[in-house]
């Protein structure tokens, strides 16, 4: 099994990442790991990495992609892994074209949701006094927990807007390549956890042709 997951802000992606994972027994990838871990271990990548970082430079997509073709030659990834915030440019998934490489994509789940609800979710968030987090529609903050303030700076309508509208931007040309080469599995996000679950183990189930 070799997912790819896609998901705008606000769609729940590290939550399902997290069940699929579990579900099939397969690592969960995210590319934020992956810098933390070769920062944090000073491996060459992670020095190289942070050469960019401290220089306000974008890290280039060579870097990444070689920082996960290491990750993915462990053990834990021989019968396959969930792959999350990776691709992330179409220019990534032409570094990731080439199974020869020890990279394998079989399938792309995207998590589908209207922007407006993306948006709701994303300017929706707060914190507790207690640090907890909560949504003022979803799910609200005891009285005990009150005042709340907001979760981040840019959890306001504005912020969250932008967000989403530089995700669809960035996003949408992956979205055609993984359509054209049969890969794309598009999963409806606007349900409660549980649902879009279902639905994810569904289409997983379906495609891989597990009874």
């Amino acid at each position: 099994m070799y997912i790819a997951l896609f998901g705008p802000p606000g769609a729940g992606k590290g939550t399902q990442a997290g069940a699929i994972s579990e579900a099939y027994g397969i690592p969960h990838i995210s590319t934020g790991d992956l810098f933390r871990e070769n920062i944090k271990n000073q491996t060459k990548l992670g020095q190289l990495a942070q050469s960019y970082m401290n220089e306000g430079e974008l890290v280039p997509d060579e870097v990444t992609i070689d920082m996960l073709k290491d990750r993915l030659s462990h053990d834990d990834c021989l019968n396959g892994y969930l792959l999350d915030g990776v691709p992330r440019t179409v220019i990534q998934a032409n570094l990731l074209a080439h199974p020869e490489d020890g990279v394998t994509i079989d399938v792309v789940l995207n998590l589908a949701i209207p922007d407006e609800k993306l948006i709701e979710r994303l300017s929706g968030r707060v914190e507790g006094q207690s640090g907890a987090i909560y949504h003022k529609v979803f799910n609200p903050a005891p009285a005990w927990d009150l005042p709340y303030k907001p979760q981040r700076d840019d959890d306001t309508p504005e912020a969250a807007a932008n967000r989403v509208k530089v995700y669809n931007e960035q996003t949408a040309p992956l979205i055609e390549y993984y359509e054209e080469r049969g890969l794309l599995k598009t999963v409806n996000g606007d349900q409660s956890i549980e649902e879009v679950q279902a639905e994810i183990k569904k289409t997983l189930d379906e495609h891989f042709g597990i009874d």
